[in-house]
């Protein structure tokens, strides 16, 4: 696949967060969730990488659900959540954008009797994705296009806690306690370790938390509201994570992957090698086989077609979701294996033509797609030797 045809998922909490991408995206499609939920398609700018966007809305626990769907929908490259966060030192000005080094789920803890013990779960940046954002900050292209008042927009690195309530006090109970135990976050919100969450339980998805800070969650946040530093800092964030993406999907992070997933992936080399004695023979001698196989002829298997159909299924919607069919000849390719679904449920035997008629179809709609030509040669192959 090429570089611009890979994807990236873009998730934001709230509607000015999303429409600051959404600025940045152009050719925009919908793509609707079977659950409901809605996703524009489009690329960065011109000829950018393919971007997924979403609206997860506010806190942790829809972030991680609304994650967790879009990994499972689009195998994304990596997952960017940008927006807005509270600055929670004073170096850290409104306007600035934080890259989560570390992302902590603060409301983690125990209570005991001499009061509440932090237990909080962090993830940290990948390696490959923590070093692909400091190139992007260092360049300093990301901000081309921004106005710099009153100052230019600095990057910085550093943790960021989550949690459940919005934070506008510096000496409120709680926020002492986030200082106490978090003294190292520079950024406060109420999303990112729900998503974080969801990127380590997909086999270690990429996942960066991208916040531009509009406010310094001390008690003074109705007044940096009111000068409009929310949508600022937002159109910021989206700008860091735009440049982001293009990088990401030139040189990928390559997700964690355990041996099992190794040995399935890795291309398997074998010699065979068949003696035979007497009156022996040898049938069939193969080295690897991929797909549905029906060996003789004369038997109705619709077991096994239905099967192949259910795997050519999975490889065309993949194809969908990788660019490789537009959403026209995907419609029109779907249309097609449903009646060839159809037929085998109705018996090979008695629709053999109408079958492979439907088969041949399908096979000039995604001829373009040599997975898919290849699986399907194997099933019009295997239909032709029904008796």
């Amino acid at each position: 696949m090429s570089t611009k045809d890979r994807l990236v998922v873009i998730l934001t909490a709230l509607n000015l967060e999303y429409e600051a991408v959404c600025e940045r995206l152009s050719d925009l499609t919908v793509h609707r969730h079977a659950a409901g939920t809605r996703f524009e398609v489009g690329r960065l700018g011109r000829g950018g990488c393919r971007v997924a966007l979403a609206l997860v809305g506010k806190g942790n626990h829809p972030a991680a659900v609304l994650a967790e769907r879009a990994m499972a929908e689009f195998s994304p490259a990596a997952v960017l959540f940008v927006g807005v966060a509270g600055g929670l030192w004073p170096n850290i000005r409104l306007g600035d954008v934080v890259v989560a080094s570390k992302v902590y789920a603060y409301h983690g803890g125990t209570s005991e009797n001499d009061g509440l013990k932090a237990r909080p779960k962090a993830w940290e940046i990948p390696h490959e994705a923590d070093q692909i954002a400091h190139h992007v900050a260092r360049s300093g292209r990301w901000r081309d296009g921004l106005t710099a008042e009153p100052h230019p927009a600095t990057v910085h690195f550093g943790a960021i806690a989550a949690g459940e309530v919005v934070q506008d006090s510096a000496i409120s109970e709680q926020a002492r306690w986030i200082r106490q135990h978090y003294n190292d976050a520079l950024a406060i919100e109420m999303e990112a370790a729900g998503v974080a969450q969801a990127g380590h339980l997909n086999r270690a998805l990429p996942v960066v938390v991208v916040r531009g800070i509009s406010d310094h969650a001390d008690g003074t946040k109705t007044s940096t509201d009111g000068h409009n530093w929310q949508p600022r800092a937002a159109r910021h964030a989206a700008a860091f994570a735009a440049a982001l993406a293009q990088e990401l999907v030139k040189n990928p992070p390559t997700p964690a992957t355990s041996d099992t997933d190794s040995d399935r992936s890795a291309p398997v080399r074998m010699t065979n090698r068949n003696v035979a004695t007497g009156n022996a023979r040898v049938g069939i001698q193969a080295g690897q086989i991929q797909g549905g196989v029906v060996i003789g002829a004369g038997a109705d298997r619709p077991a096994d077609l239905a099967a192949s159909l259910g795997e050519l299924r999975r490889d065309l919607k993949q194809a969908h979701r990788d660019g490789g069919l537009d959403n026209d000849t995907y419609e029109a390719a779907e249309a097609e294996l449903d009646t060839a679904a159809d037929c085998v449920r109705e018996g090979v035997a008695g629709s053999r033509s109408r079958l492979l008629l439907a088969l041949r179809r399908l096979r000039g709609l995604v001829g373009e797609v040599a997975e898919l030509a290849a699986h399907l040669a194997g099933i019009i192959a295997a239909v032709k030797a029904f008796q």
